[in-house]
């Protein structure tokens, strides 16, 4: 417990090993990915599946906060799982080298999903692979300077968004810390019984005056 101190002082002992029984997994583990591996990897949540098929290349280094120059050609699942592990020994984290289609062949339980993909159609499989499981889960995506994010209970992504396949702007590297943090902090107080706002999305954006602006949306239930 004095590893999680800080934590205990906020929810208590109980909810600490609360934590310890959870199973999550993070579907990407690039951008998002890694900083999600930051935020949730040493807050004592049992076990945390990292899947990602992807390499490292030189220009994901910016943005993605877990890897360095030397580790291009290294799976990003697996950087990440070592780097969890070595923050945090009373984490187990498992590196899933493959895409989501094949992560859920698998069939391995878990309690949330968590997308920090980068496409719309791999949105769409969690989505429909969450409500086969009826399993809840983190919806996240960035963009230049602005964000989305959403804990998808009774909504359904494909019935919000319009599924196509659209290659994505430039990326400010601190937007996507911005949304991973909202994500994961959406993620531990579901897995720690807090209260969570459940199929709403939030959308965040800097304007042309530079002010940061957050908007809200009932998203449809199916």
């Amino acid at each position: 417990m004095n590893f999680f101190h800080r934590q205990v002082q906020l929810w208590g002992e109980d909810t600490q090993h609360l934590l310890q029984t959870k199973k999550i997994a993070i579907i990407g583990s690039g951008g998002l990915g890694s900083s999600l591996a930051f935020a949730l990897g040493a807050s004592g949540i049992g076990e945390i599946h990292m899947v990602d098929f992807d390499e490292v290349s030189l220009h994901n280094i910016h943005r993605q906060i877990a890897f360095k120059v030397g580790d291009e050609g290294k799976n990003k699942a697996v950087l990440n799982a070592q780097l969890i592990e070595e923050r945090c020994p009373y984490v187990k984290a498992i590196a899933h080298e493959c895409n989501f289609e094949e992560f859920c062949k698998k069939n391995i339980k878990v309690d949330l999903i968590i997308d920090a993909t980068d496409n719309l159609p791999t949105r769409a499989e969690i989505n429909a692979y969450a409500k086969s499981k009826n399993l809840p889960w983190v919806y996240g995506s960035v963009e230049a300077f602005h964000g989305q994010v959403c804990f998808i209970e009774e909504s359904s992504f494909t019935d919000a968004f319009k599924i196509i396949q659209k290659t994505p702007a430039g990326i400010a590297a601190p937007i996507v810390m911005h949304i991973a943090s909202l994500q994961a902090n959406l993620a531990l107080r579901y897995l720690a019984g807090l209260n969570v706002k459940k199929d709403i999305l939030y959308y965040l954006f800097f304007n042309e005056e530079g002010e940061l602006i957050t908007q809200k949306f009932g998203l449809p239930k199916q």
